[in-house]
Order: C-alpha cells, then structure tokens, then sequence
C-alpha cells in the first residue's frame, strides 16, 4: 500500500499545528539531502529545519548573505525533496528581496521561514515581516514564519530583552507565527518573552547555556533549534576520526627527499 506525498499546504498545516501543540517543536537543523534525512530518520523528528550558516559553509561562502540566493535556494530545495517532513528554511534576512525569496523558498519546497531583523529599523523590520507573510498567501500556502530579532546578539544587554518584546510583539501582530530570540538563555528571560508574546510563540536557538527542551517546554517556548552546531558536531567527529587515520600513514616526507633514480 503507497501513502501519498503530503502538499506543500498539508505540511504547512502540520509545521503551525507543531506550534500550537503544547509540546515543544525540537529542531536539529540540516544543510544537505544527507544530513536532512538523517535527522529525519530519528524518531521525535516532526520538522526539518536549514541552516544558513552550514549551507554557505558546505558552499564555501561566509554566512550573511555571501551565498549567492540561488545556491541556497537549490541546496533548500534538494532538503525539501528528501524528506517527507515540514522544511522551514532559514532565509536569513531575504537576501534583498523578502517577497521574491519567500516566493522561491516555497517553490523550492519550504513551508516556513526564519527572517532576521539585524536591528534595522522596527518600521523597515515590520515591513519585511508583513511581505514575507503576502509572500506565502498569494502563493496559496499558510507559511509559518519565524521572525528573527538579534537583540540579545548585537544590542547592549540591559537593553536587550526591552527591546526584544518591542519587535517581537511587533512582528506578531505583522503576522509573523513566532519570533526567534537568539543569545537569550536566562530563564527569567525566557518567562518574560513567553509572557508578553503568548504561549507558543517564542523560538530559541540551543546554545550550551539554553535550559534541556524538557525545561524550555515548562516554561512555554514553542520550539527550540539548533542552527550551525549539528554541522559542526558532524564535522568534529569527522576530524577526530580522520585525525589518527592521518598520523598512522607513512611519512610521504621521508621518501619524496630521496632521489629518483
């Protein structure tokens, strides 16, 4: 018996509903077809998530928009077609153009998206937001959109959790689905936010001083991801495998010294 492939309105359905649920929404972000489908594999796997910094990275690129916009888009879309799961693609800050690249992402696949203020402007901010959220309705898809304030990343600390309530509630009533806090770890932070957006509405990214998903949950955040560390966790166990293979190898120095007959 086949089972047929979910639509990209279905799986954007299930990614809001993953939002809604009371359960925290873990994502172990992906760069390629590979790494997607392993996490997919995983049970509690409900949702893949990209990261823009491992895609430049496994491109060559620095992140911060120096990929070019359709090298990510492509690597997007290869994610997207090998797993069944929602994609939520991290578009960093639009790459000049929201509208355009929300448009594409969904083409590619995705049905969700992170979007960086990098502290712009709140007006200039809120109006990326509000094209995003057109973008994936005049595509006839329910895009789940992640609005990204850097507050905590960039601005001063006292300021910082101020001024993250200020754009988060700003880009919720936009329309964004959640809003994405990175650097926020204290968990009298976390009850802040979670008080001023509403449950099920904040995201964070699992840095090592974040409180355990378990804890997150209990204190109302709707998902937690995991940007750039699943790839370099991959490439560490890469480096401390291929290390002692490398040591053990014959030293080419010696003989490439003697001369040639």
């Amino acid at each position: 018996m086949t089972t047929s492939t979910p639509t990209l309105q279905e799986k954007a359905r299930r990614l809001r509903t993953l939002h809604d649920e009371s359960r925290i929404l873990v994502l172990v972000n992906a760069w390629d077809a590979a790494s997607a489908r392993a996490v997919a594999a995983l049970p509690g796997c409900h949702a893949i998530a990209t990261a823009s910094h491992s895609i430049a990275a496994a491109h060559g690129y620095e992140d911060g928009e120096h990929i070019p916009v359709e090298l990510a888009l492509a690597a997007i879309a290869r994610i997207a077609a090998a797993v069944d799961l929602p994609v939520t693609a991290d578009l960093e800050g639009g790459y000049g153009d929201v509208a355009a690249t929300v448009r594409a992402a969904i083409r590619a696949g995705a049905v969700g998206g992170n979007l960086e203020d990098a502290i712009r402007p709140i007006d200039q901010a809120v109006r990326a937001v509000r094209a995003a959220v057109a973008a994936g309705r005049d595509e006839g898809v329910p895009f789940v959109l992640n609005a990204r304030t850097d507050a905590y990343l960039t601005g001063p600390p006292e300021t910082a959790l101020a001024a993250s309530v200020e754009r988060g509630t700003a880009y919720l009533s936009a329309g964004a689905d959640c809003v994405f806090v990175p650097g926020c770890s204290d968990p009298r932070d976390i009850r802040k936010l979670v008080a001023a957006f509403g449950p099920g509405r904040l995201s964070l990214l699992g840095v090592p001083a974040l409180p355990t998903p378990a804890e997150l949950e209990t204190l109302g955040v709707a998902r937690v991801s995991y940007g750039p560390y699943p790839q370099r966790w991959t490439l560490d166990a890469l480096t401390s495998r291929a290390a002692p293979l490398l040591a053990a190898a014959p030293d080419r120095r010696a003989s490439d010294a003697r001369p040639r007959p």
